[in-house]
């Protein structure tokens, strides 16, 4: 078997500093009880270990004690629920992604233009629900492209759509497409609301899974972006499965397959990709390579609330960054200490993609 691992793949910028976080808080907080509301990221191992060190996940604020501390997900809140918090007099840690945020300041600066927002994305999904609450009054959510009759538009002249971060590319364009099919002088955001992780992860997947026989897909059922992955692989004509780790391994789905594609989520940790690559190995004696779509090399600060945070606890923070660089040479050497070699193979040109045959 030839087993191809997609990169980038695994966590993003953005989930890489929701968990640094959240691990930051319980190294500067010994002996204090650190609470998430909703889950940190859409990832069943992440969430379990951080409950093996004690964190508390919370689905409502009145599950937290007063003066608690409190780390809002990378999915982002609503302001009625930050307004709660402060009522509460909680210590408020915001670990949403900066390009989630990016949204929300969008829907915030169009509604006060007197702009009708309409939001393409998962209604229930919270994320959408964070942004929702930002003008409730102005924004209408858009899932499918039935839902466009249905909606209430006051001067066609006057609208814009957003998007949700993590959607698939394919599904984000039918629904845009429609839009202004609908209504052709709809205004759009100055850059794509879909996040570069979620587009880069969705890239590989189009660019390499044609050429293979199955694509697996290490994350949660409830992670949207993983749930896209396999989507993707769907429409360019490879079956795709999404698993949150070996374990969940069938043997049939391996008949007639002679090439493999692993990626995972952007919330799915690097060491479930290392051991199903190793279960793959194991089994089947697969040939392992690397292809390289895009080099991701992204760096955010932390957030002026953890820095607060810090200060008021003599923590230094001016030098804590949350880097998250090319995880290619990381697993090279990773696998190497396990005898088992790998090739890389570079589609890029000039960081654009280039199909594997090309």
């Amino acid at each position: 078997m030839k087993l191809i691992l997609a990169n980038p793949r695994g966590f993003c910028a953005g989930v890489y500093m929701a968990i640094d976080v959240v691990d930051q808080l319980l190294e500067i907080c010994p002996g204090e009880t650190v609470y998430v509301y909703h889950e940190i990221v859409h990832n069943r191992y992440v969430v379990e270990r951080f409950r093996g060190r004690g964190v508390i996940f919370v689905e409502t604020l009145s599950e937290v004690p007063a003066s608690a501390i409190v780390v809002f997900s990378a999915h982002g809140v609503s302001p009625a629920v930050r307004e709660e918090a402060r009522l509460k007099s909680l210590i408020s840690i915001d670990a949403t992604c900066p390009l989630v945020t990016k949204v929300h300041a969008e829907a915030i600066r169009y509604a006060r233009k007197g702009f009708q927002i309409l939001l393409i994305g998962h209604a229930s999904h919270q994320e959408v629900v964070g942004t929702r609450g930002e003008a409730p009054s102005s924004i209408q959510i858009v899932e499918h492209p039935k839902d466009i009759p249905h909606l209430s538009i006051i001067d066609p002249d006057k609208l814009v759509y957003l998007t949700q971060t993590t959607l698939s590319t394919d599904d984000a364009n039918i629904v845009i497409h429609a839009l202004k099919m609908a209504f052709p002088n709809i205004k759009e955001p100055p850059v794509s609301d879909i996040c570069y992780a979620t587009t880069n992860r969705q890239m590989a997947v189009r660019t390499i899974a044609p050429s293979c026989d199955l694509v697996l897909v290490v994350g949660s059922k409830n992670s949207s972006n993983s749930v896209r992955l396999t989507e993707i692989s769907a429409n360019v004509g490879t079956t795709a499965r999404l698993i949150d780790d070996h374990t969940e391994l069938c043997d049939a789905w391996f008949t007639g397959v002679n090439t493999v594609l692993v990626t995972a989520g952007a919330s799915a940790p690097e060491d479930l990709v290392r051991d199903l690559v190793t279960c793959l190995v194991d089994r089947f004696g697969a040939e392992v390579e690397q292809h390289d779509v895009y080099h991701e090399d992204v760096e955010f600060g932390l957030p002026g609330t953890l820095k607060g945070l810090m200060r008021k606890r003599n923590v230094d923070p001016e030098n804590r960054r949350v880097v998250r660089g090319d995880s290619g040479e990381a697993l090279r050497d990773w696998l190497s200490q396990r005898g088992i070699g790998m090739r890389s193979v570079d589609l890029t040109v000039r960081g654009e993609p280039v199909h594997p045959e090309a």
